[in-house]
Order: structure tokens, then sequence, then C-alpha cells
């Protein structure tokens, strides 16, 4: 908080702001300008609604804080900047950007309001540098719905992936750099962006629908159909990362596209080794390679130094970001008399899950014996 605060210029947005952050990290199961100002203690929610709607400060220059901070505490050399929107259902029509649309958040088509994050990924952890409201035609084609809700007159409509384009391109003017972006078919299916892409020369692995046709030496093909022209040998197992059952095994492999253009293209195939499932990836990298927001910040900057500097002692998982926020909630935010029993359950959590994820990882090496 200390690192943003000159962004407001007077003390009760500064204390408010705090109280709002400490309403994100804590446990309240919805949360929103009513639920957190009776959390905070505040007689009405209108000061809450105040900071957010009326209050004179620079969001945008808070954005900026909280990617220094994230890179400050997480950068890594191999990191990847990911792309992915998410939306918050919504009721009513008057909150800006809200239709109905489909949400991952509620997989189905919902009342929404649907923004895109960029997020930088490495091995110290994860969080969200940067966002972009997506506001639909049927706003934009509005300009009275527009002013309403104070939205600029001139406010023009702009897909996903030039939103994308958008906070990708924000975060490489800041001198930051990623070898690769990473995103699903709503950005690879995109050509504008896999261009932009590559005039930067920024690498990336975008999903593409099956369905889709790309070039090869041998002329055009659906992925799907190049999949099946792969010969066995030609498939390799690899991890897609450790989760809580053990290692995620897929059966990979990479075609060489045709494409004029200067770099390295390719098709990456990952396949379900037990239904056969099919996921299928444009890759781009200037020269040939072998392809082997402030709440949650808090959370994952925490999460990497106390896996660097306090290592789990043996028996236990190491600290969760979940984890973490459970026991800033009952111990910092809301301090409670019985600390020893907070921690004690902390403690036997983390055992539990350590002692189902080793039970885990040895059925599985069990079973590929």
């Amino acid at each position: 908080m200390g690192q943003m605060a000159g962004r407001f210029a007077r003390v009760e947005p500064r204390r408010r702001v705090r109280n709002l952050v400490q309403g994100l990290l804590s446990d309240l199961p919805r949360k929103n300008c009513w639920s957190i100002a009776e959390w905070a203690g505040e007689a009405s929610p209108d000061g809450m609604q105040h900071l957010l709607g009326r209050a004179k400060w620079d969001a945008d220059r808070v954005r900026d804080d909280v990617r220094e901070y994230v890179l400050e505490h997480l950068r890594d050399v191999d990191a990847v900047l990911v792309v992915d929107e998410t939306g918050d259902v919504k009721k009513g029509t008057h909150t800006v950007g809200v239709q109905r649309q489909y949400t991952g958040t509620a997989g189905r088509i919902e009342n929404a309001q649907v923004a895109v994050y960029p997020v930088y990924a490495g091995r110290r952890g994860h969080a969200a540098v940067d966002r972009e409201l997506y506001i639909p035609r049927s706003w934009t084609c509005d300009p009275d719905r527009c002013r309403a809700a104070g939205l600029d007159e001139d406010t023009v409509f702009a897909t996903k992936p030039e939103l994308a384009a958008r906070v990708i391109g924000r975060f490489l003017d800041a001198d930051y750099r990623v070898g690769w972006v990473s995103g699903d078919e709503v950005y690879g299916g995109n050509p504008k962006l896999r261009s932009a892409l590559e005039a930067r020369g920024t690498g990336y692995v975008l999903a593409v629908a099956c369905s889709a046709q790309v070039a090869t030496g041998a002329g055009k093909f659906r992925v799907d159909a190049l999949a099946a022209k792969v010969p066995k040998q030609a498939w390799q197992k690899l991890s897609a990362g450790a989760g809580t059952k053990g290692h995620r095994f897929y059966d990979w492999a990479v075609i060489d596209l045709a494409e004029p253009r200067p770099g390295s293209h390719q098709l990456l195939i990952r396949r379900n080794r037990t239904t056969g499932e099919l996921a299928c990836y444009r890759c781009f990298s200037p020269a040939p390679v072998p392809l082997a927001m402030l709440a949650h910040a808090f959370l994952a900057v925490v999460r990497a130094d106390e896996h660097t500097c306090r290592p789990s002692p043996d028996g236990l998982i190491p600290l969760t970001c979940n984890e973490i926020q459970r026991l800033f909630t009952m111990l910092v935010v809301r301090p409670v008399q019985d600390v020893a029993h907070r921690l004690a359950w902390c403690t036997w959590r983390r055992r539990h899950q350590a002692r189902a994820q080793a039970s885990h990882y040895r059925k599985q090496a069990a079973s590929q014996a």
C-alpha cells in the first residue's frame, strides 16, 4: 500500500483503499461495495462507492505500480505473459459493459461484465499486471448509455484480441520483456494479434481450433487432419507440469509450417493420453528454438518470498496462495486471540495435503512401473 500511496492526494481515500484491498483479501463469501464497507466497519457503502466512482485518483498509475510490484518480486528470465478474459456476473443493465455474453466464470452465457487481463507467470508465481474492460457493440452504438455510465462519448468498439494487443503493447513499451505470450483460441485465431507479436519479435504459443487451416510444405490442411498424419514415433510423452495428483502427462508433436514471414512458425499438438482429445497451438519465435491485480499480486509475492526464504518442513506442502490468504485474514486483518489454534489448523491442512499428494505420486509411479 505504501508503494501506491502517492497516487491518492487525500488521506481519506488512502485509508479507504487499504480497507478495500483488505476486504478483497478477506473470507467474505461475496465481495462488493456493500459487503466490504460493512466488513470494514463503515456506516454505509457511500464511501467505497465514492472511492471507485467519483474520487480523484489515477487508476492507470496504480496499475503501473501493481505491475512494477509484481515484476520486482516475481521477475523470471523464463516468464511468459498469458492473456485471458474473465467475467463478473451482474444484475441489471447499468454496470459498464454489461450484457448477456459467455463468461468462463459461470461456464455459460450470463448477464456479465468481461475484461481482458495479461498475467505474468514464472517459476516464482503469477499475477495480473494490467486490465482492459471489454465494451460490447451494444454499448458503443449507444452514446447516451456510455455517457450515463461515465464512458467517453467517442468510445469505440474493440475486440478481445485488440484489447490483448493493447495490454501486451503497454507491457513491452514499459521495457519489460518476456520470451513468450500465450492465450486460448480467442487470441490464437486472430491473425492481427499474431502479426503484431511477430512485428515486435515476441514469441507466442496461441491455441487454435482443431478446424483451423495451416500451410505446410505439402499444402494447406486442417490441424486435426495433420494430427492424424503424425507417425507414432513422432509423438513425445511430456509433462505439462505437476498437479495435485502427480505429473500431467500428454503426447506432444510439432510440425513446421510454411509461412512467408520471417521467424520460425510451427504447429504444436497436444494429445490426451486417455481420451485422445487434441489441443492445437500456433507457435512463433524470432529464431528456431526447441519448444519445451493487486490483492492477488500481494498473495503471489508473499508466496514466492516464503518459498525462497523459508522452505517447508518435511511432511508439509509449501504454503499456497489460498493458505496465505486464510492466515492473513485471521492473523493480520482480523487478529484472533487464539493464534495457536489457527496456526495448528494451517499445519494440519498442509500435512494432510502433503500426504494426499505423496499418495497420488506413489500411485502414479506404481502404474507406470
